[in-house]
């Protein structure tokens, strides 16, 4: 019979895999509960109009989409965002303000998979909603960095590379560049990064020409927040100045809460999605070979885009795939993921003795202790091997003196063993263990 091959781009979770992805899922829910996040989730599919109002109707030809016995057109969800947008707009008058909710929904991408991109993945999701304040971008980068110090990654490892939308727009409207060209040119900007700078130069001049180009590119450069100024002089109160404004005011807001270390200003930063308003941000590795690990920023327009009010919001997105690669290359996964243990394993010495395994066995587990029993009785040296296996702390024993109320029990870790009373020992398990 052939064997069917898992879809590619996607993924089989053996238990060692599962493990993995538990840890790093419980760290991000771990994270957002201390930063004051709640959890919501909703349908892993859609309607197909939902991501085509955000993204336009080429966003299908990056969908699993598909039409249901009532000829309705739907989609697998690519992202959460457009779900997060519906959910608050329809109870948007009873939730309290700022809402900050969280969620690490299952994605499908109909995408090409490559390192670090999968069709299939995890990502964690943040949101601060209804709150207009630089200081609730500020906070979204701090809940971020707060994972990556969790995990053990340290300013030597990643940047928090900042930007400003609002920035960027105004500075291309200053010097030319019409409104129907900002998006395809978001687009293009947001992919400086990934392609050789002389394509890059080539496919920007192709757009606006090189005299903008050459403006373009130059500001792309710049390494200080100070240094705008001096390329594009603003006086004070212009869009420039106040944009410019936020970003000082969020880096002191960083600085405040102890993470300006992993923070710089990158004005390549764009994030090539039409709906970010305000301060945009990535974290990237910093070795570079790594595709952005999260990324985020301010989203005004969204809710409205959606049929809701005109309210703030800014966030950020965080997958599972390039963040495990990173986790793995640092050499923190194996420090980290605990191994499987079990506290007892209940070993019969005869066939007649395995039902009494079994009981007590399940006595254990209810008391709280992970414990298991063989299915068959088997000989000492083998059962204690496959104990040993499953990184037993101690060992049950039952023999021949179960006949008379007593239990052998045995430290694998040292290999000492004593006689202890079954009474006594199902009174406190814990109390009557080797010290």
């Amino acid at each position: 019979m052939m064997k069917i091959p898992p879809v590619k781009g996607t993924r089989d979770f053996y238990p060692e895999d599962m493990a993995v992805h538990n840890w790093i899922v419980d760290g991000w829910k771990k994270v957002s509960i201390r930063n004051g996040f709640e959890e919501y989730d909703g349908p892993i599919f859609e309607y197909l109009q939902m991501y085509q109002l955000k993204s336009g109707d080429e966003i299908a030809e990056q969908l699993f989409s598909f039409k249901d016995r009532g000829e309705r057109d739907l989609a697998i969800r690519p992202e959460i965002t457009p779900t997060l947008a519906r959910m608050v707009n329809q109870k948007i008058n009873a939730l309290p303000k700022p809402i900050k909710w969280f969620s690490v929904p299952r994605l499908c991408r109909a995408e090409r998979p490559q390192k670090g991109r999968l069709r299939e993945f995890f990502q964690w999701n943040i949101d601060i909603i209804g709150e207009d304040s630089v200081l609730a971008d500020a906070e979204v980068i701090l809940t971020t960095v707060d994972y990556l110090r969790e995990v053990g990654l340290t300013p030597s490892d990643v940047k928090v590379k900042m930007s400003s939308r609002k920035l960027l727009s105004t500075i291309l409207k200053k010097i030319g560049v019409p409104e129907e060209k900002l998006n395809p040119l978001y687009t293009l900007l947001d992919k400086k990064a990934k392609i050789p700078s002389e394509a890059f130069s080539t496919t920007l001049t192709e757009q606006v020409g090189g005299k903008l180009a050459k403006q373009i590119i130059a500001f792309m450069e710049i390494k200080k927040v100070s240094e705008v100024g001096n390329l594009f002089r603003e006086e004070k109160g212009s869009e420039i100045d106040a944009a410019l404004n936020e970003l000082a005011m969020c880096q002191s807001h960083l600085e405040q809460m102890g993470i300006d270390e992993y923070c710089v200003f990158d004005p390549s930063i764009v994030r090539g999605l039409a709906y970010y308003t305000g301060i945009v941000f990535e974290v990237h590795d910093i070795q570079g070979g790594l595709r952005a690990i999260g990324g985020g920023g301010r989203f005004d327009n969204l809710l409205h885009d959606f049929g809701g009010p005109e309210i703030s919001a800014t966030g950020m997105g965080m997958g599972d795939c390039v963040l495990e690669i990173l986790l793995r290359e640092k050499g923190l996964l194996d420090k980290k993921i605990p191994s499987r243990t079990l506290d007892y394993f209940i070993l019969p010495l005869a066939e007649a003795l395995l039902q009494e395994a079994v009981k007590l066995t399940a006595r254990l587990r209810t008391l709280g202790f992970k414990s298991a029993f063989p299915y068959k009785s088997a000989g000492l040296s083998k059962q204690l091997k496959v104990a040993s296996e499953q990184n037993t702390k101690y060992c049950i024993i039952i023999g021949d003196e179960f006949k008379a109320g007593d239990i052998v029990l045995k430290n694998m870790s040292t290999g000492q063993q004593r006689n202890v009373p079954i009474k006594d020992f199902l009174e406190n398990p814990a109390k009557v263990n080797f010290r």
